[in-house]
């Protein structure tokens, strides 16, 4: 039998209240505040990258970086993301390398039900998300569960990314459309 922690990674329904699950957001919670007063950011992000699933060479997260698990989150080479980054993890996350975020960019996984039965049930899932090699998310872009970004996609400030797209794009909006190709 699966415990809660293999559902909600698979993107199963799982029950978000789980001990298991309750103690990591905890010790998560603890660290990042640790993590989010340092003034040397060098140090921070050395602390971070423990936190992580996996993270590539020169990862740098500007401060106020939240998520909730962190073992789902999985970052390439080259990484910079500006201040405020949220990454709701409860399935995995994998940015690829050479990618950079603007400030308060946050990408979610969670999918919460539509019936009301099982929202009251505390039922959760997700669906994961892909950001492929060399993309450039301006400030405030939120990406939605379930969506995979192709490599070259640049996403213009405040959009909301809703569904996936191929590579060499710039998509704006909300929610977000292709209004130009690149190379």
């Amino acid at each position: 039998m699966k415990t809660e922690r293999e559902k909600m990674t698979a993107g199963e329904p799982y029950q978000q209240y789980d001990e298991e699950l309750q103690q990591r957001r905890s010790v998560v919670r603890k660290e990042l505040s640790a993590i989010n007063s340092l003034s040397d950011n060098k140090e921070q992000n050395q602390r971070l990258a423990k936190l992580l699933g996996d993270s590539g060479k020169n990862l740098w997260i500007e401060t106020g970086v939240e998520f909730d698990y962190g073992y789902n989150i999985h970052v390439g080479d080259d990484f910079y993301a500006n201040y405020h980054l949220t990454l709701l993890d409860t399935c995995p996350i994998t940015i690829g390398d050479h990618c950079y975020f603007g400030p308060d960019v946050g990408l979610y996984t969670p999918v919460h039900p539509l019936d009301p039965d099982q929202r009251k049930a505390d039922v959760e899932m997700g669906k994961p998300i892909t950001i492929g090699d060399n993309c450039w998310l301006g400030g405030h872009v939120t990406v939605l569960p379930g969506v995979t970004l192709g490599e070259n996609v640049v996403v213009g400030a405040g959009s909301v990314v809703t569904k996936s797209f191929g590579d060499n794009v710039v998509i704006v909006g909300n929610p977000a459309r292709v209004i130009k190709t690149v190379k």
